[in-house]
């Protein structure tokens, strides 16, 4: 069974927290990539930024559903998953917009528990880690290569 070390990208784009959003989506375009690990000063993976992260940028501003009940109103959504959804809308650096603790594979993991995870979790793209820096990236794509002859 094919891991994650053989068909993994080693050279891979990254952002950091403070890059402009508006510069992260050139270079995201540029690349012609759907997203890209977000590292610290010290290479850690600390977060993801997808094409569908920027996106959302262009959603209209979500009304919280409520209902009132016996002169109590009650709120149906979270409030911090609103504030959330309102800070990546309005946000000005990827760390405003990044997904945080992006889930990530190592070098040695299996293809069959890649394709679970970006099934069941719908990702597209996952950061490659070890010894808790990053070291490549695999996606979609890189998975799909390996159903050809």
């Amino acid at each position: 069974m094919q891991k994650v070390s053989d068909i993994m990208t080693t050279k891979v784009f990254s952002l950091t927290p403070d890059t402009d959003i508006s510069e992260a989506a050139k270079l995201l375009l540029e690349k012609r990539i759907n997203g890209a690990p977000v590292v610290d000063k010290n290479g850690k993976v600390v977060g993801i930024l997808c094409q569908s992260d920027l996106i959302a940028q262009q959603k209209r501003f979500p009304v919280p559903s409520v209902f009132t009940l016996l002169d109590g109103v009650f709120s149906l959504g979270s409030s911090k998953a609103l504030e959330k959804e309102v800070e990546k809308m309005a946000a000005f650096k990827v760390s405003q917009a990044m997904t945080e603790d992006p889930v990530t594979v190592t070098p040695d993991t299996l293809l069959d528990e890649v394709a679970s995870l970006m099934v069941d979790k719908k990702l597209h793209t996952l950061p490659v880690v070890e010894s808790g820096k990053l070291v490549g990236i695999v996606g979609k794509e890189d998975v799909l290569r390996t159903l050809m002859p």
